[in-house]
């Protein structure tokens, strides 16, 4: 063998020997980097890939621990590291030969946050659509905390294993570009726990819950059109399991507390397939995850006068009906509790601006569900049952300790109909924990109706404050 083909088949062994040691270098998913949050008393999963075939070893800072994972024949592992209690920030160090620390790591409280436009509103708001109070909110928001993360939109057809995004300390510039719901919400919860909080959001405008759903969430459901290839993902946004296979596959298995959720809009002209579509995807979001019943919170869709996008000639369709498709999940499946906005609706816009009262009464929910905030409560009124008493309708709710209130004054929003199933508005008054209905048009009254519209501004409370939800007593 001559020199210069001995000097050239080492220089072929070196660059091989270095693409090896490139290659091996360990790779971690996006949400695993610096400045994340880890949920804290548990086992949180980390996985990527590094060298096949060999070992890697992985130390915790907040314990010194020293962690040793097989790597199989195609790179990957995946390891859970226990957590001590809420703190940080810390440092984990992965080891394959070539060292990749993650540093300001924070222990604390990991909440997924997910749905369409009204989760997705950033605090700025949108052009023309403003959210309340939020340029003082946002000059006011550095915490280091709370911790962001926005997942990058992703409509695909197959799952993906990571996702775009970075984690970022609360702070002006991030929060302005953050959702304002789950801003809001994690902003109560530090305040309220004092410990870290991790928000990771995955959300599109737009989006309908089938999107958010694969195809065995979808197998009890034949009259959905699963894609079949990327050329039958016509709207990006709306295209059943696309955004499950791009935004939330990659993130099952990182160790959450919880979930909350704010969609429905894109949904309101498909309402009698709801509950069971969003009972299913949180049922199989649990399932994925491996970790139990956690907790799920969601918001009902804010009252909007839906004739705005209604075309010439078309029937008006009454959100009402998907408002109450809502209202039967948290009943349906446990570990889940509903935000009720029927006070915090825009008549001209679908982006209510009241996203702190979104926010909070989600943070409400946890509080008093999952952290286990004992003086206060979650949850408004529920219709129970009717009675009639001649012409006057008399009404009974559920989770009424401290009885009901109309803090706006007369109520205004009930209406009364008889056997001819005809409507009429209706004279509305409270005597202790019940309220009475009565119309003068209706002498034999057979059914109520709350706020049963598209538009409507709720007048009806609970003492605590939370409003009731748009019922009705009949199934007309």
């Amino acid at each position: 063998m001559n020199n210069k083909f001995r000097f050239g088949a080492l220089a072929l062994a070196i660059s091989l020997f270095c693409s090896t040691t490139i290659k091996a270098e360990v790779k971690l998913p996006a949400f695993f980097s610096n400045g994340m949050v880890i949920q804290q008393q548990t086992n949180a999963s980390f996985w990527g890939t590094s060298t096949p075939d060999k070992k890697l070893t992985i130390v915790t800072s907040w314990n010194k621990k020293k962690y040793t994972v097989d790597v199989d024949g195609t790179g990957k592992w995946k390891i859970a590291l226990a957590t001590p209690t809420a703190g940080g920030p810390y440092s984990i160090t992965f080891n394959d030969g070539k060292q990749t620390t993650l540093q300001d790591v924070l222990v604390g409280e990991v909440w997924l946050c997910s749905g369409q436009s009204n989760m997705e509103m950033p605090m700025k708001g949108y052009k023309n659509q403003p959210v309340d109070n939020s340029n003082m909110d946002i000059l006011k928001s550095a915490n280091s905390q709370i911790r962001l993360f926005t997942v990058g939109h992703n409509s695909v057809i197959d799952v993906q294993s990571d996702v775009k995004g970075d984690w970022k300390a609360a702070t002006p510039e991030s929060v302005r570009e953050f959702s304002a719901t789950a801003y809001y919400y994690g902003r109560l919860l530090q305040q309220l726990l004092n410990v870290p909080v991790g928000l990771i959001c995955s959300s599109w405008g737009g989006s309908c819950v089938e999107a958010w759903m694969d195809k065995e969430m979808l197998k009890g459901f034949p009259e959905i059109k699963i894609p079949k290839s990327p050329e039958d993902i016509v709207e990006k946004n709306r295209t059943p399991t696309t955004l499950y296979q791009g935004m939330i596959a990659p993130l099952v298995g990182y160790t959450i507390k919880g979930a909350i959720w704010y969609q429905g809009e894109s949904n309101y002209d498909r309402y009698q397939s709801y509950t069971d579509l969003f009972s299913t995807m949180i049922n199989l979001w649990r399932a994925r995850w491996n970790q139990g019943n956690f907790p799920f919170y969601f918001c009902q869709i804010a009252p909007y006068d839906y004739s705005i996008i209604t075309p010439a000639g078309k029937e008006v369709i009454n959100s009402a009906y998907l408002r109450e498709a809502q209202s039967k999940v948290e009943w349906k499946v446990e570990n889940t509790g509903m935000a009720v906005l029927l006070d915090a609706g825009l008549k001209e816009g679908i982006h209510p601006r009241k996203k702190q009262i979104a926010g909070e009464r989600l943070a409400l929910q946890a509080l008093v569900k999952t952290y286990k905030v004992n003086g206060v409560t979650a949850d408004g009124p529920v219709y129970k049952e009717m009675a009639v008493q001649n012409d006057t309708v008399v009404l009974s709710f559920d989770r009424t300790q401290m009885w009901v209130a109309a803090p706006k004054g007369d109520l205004q929003n009930f209406k009364v109909a008889g056997a001819d199933k005809k409507f009429y508005p209706a004279k509305a008054w409270i005597v202790r924990s019940k309220v009475y209905v009565k119309s003068d048009e209706v002498k034999k009254p057979v059914a109520v109706r709350y706020a049963f519209e598209n538009y409507v501004d709720g007048d009806l409370y609970g003492t605590e404050g939370l409003p009731v939800s748009s019922f009705r007593t009949d199934n007309w």
